[in-house]
């Protein structure tokens, strides 16, 4: 059950062989995420979010909003974290939805365009993958040699 349950959570372990660093250097490796060319923003979190850091992407094109909430656990070497998903793909929210939980998805938007050739076709216009947010967090953690260990509730 093991491995099932941390497939379907997002748990992630490190290289047996790496050597994990300290929790501060963890925290400043998760913070160094940020700049001017990634879509996502990682920052310290607020009381009542439960959580050490919290990395929020919102993608208005599509109406999703995400955040992942993460917390550093010292003692396991592990950041125990949250994904959580906003989705309003209306005007009046009458359609909006709340998810959380490990539940990578793209999302799409179409265009149809004439080809070379004079027909008509659809072609992507616009895409965006929850993991472009997620799969940076991730691997900032593994490379400390420390485990990204996904949860129900924090």
């Amino acid at each position: 059950m093991g491995r099932l349950w941390d497939k379907l959570t997002g748990t992630k372990r490190p290289e047996s062989d790496r050597e994990p660093l300290a929790a501060t250097e963890v925290r400043a490796a998760l913070l160094a995420l940020n700049g001017p060319d990634v879509a996502y923003r990682v920052r310290n979190a607020l009381p009542d979010e439960k959580a050490d850091l919290v990395a929020e992407c919102e993608v208005r094109r599509v109406g999703v909003r995400l955040k992942t909430r993460m917390r550093i656990v010292p003692e396991q070497h592990e950041v125990r974290f949250l994904d959580e998903r906003w989705e309003n793909r209306s005007d009046d929210n009458a359609n909006a939805q709340y998810g959380r939980g490990h539940a990578p998805a793209v999302y799409r938007q179409w265009e149809t365009k004439e080809g070379p050739d004079g027909r008509r076709r659809k072609v992507e216009a616009f895409r965006f993958d929850t993991r472009e947010m997620t799969d940076p967090l991730q691997n900032a953690v593994l490379g400390a040699g420390w485990a990204w260990h996904g949860v129900v509730k924090l």
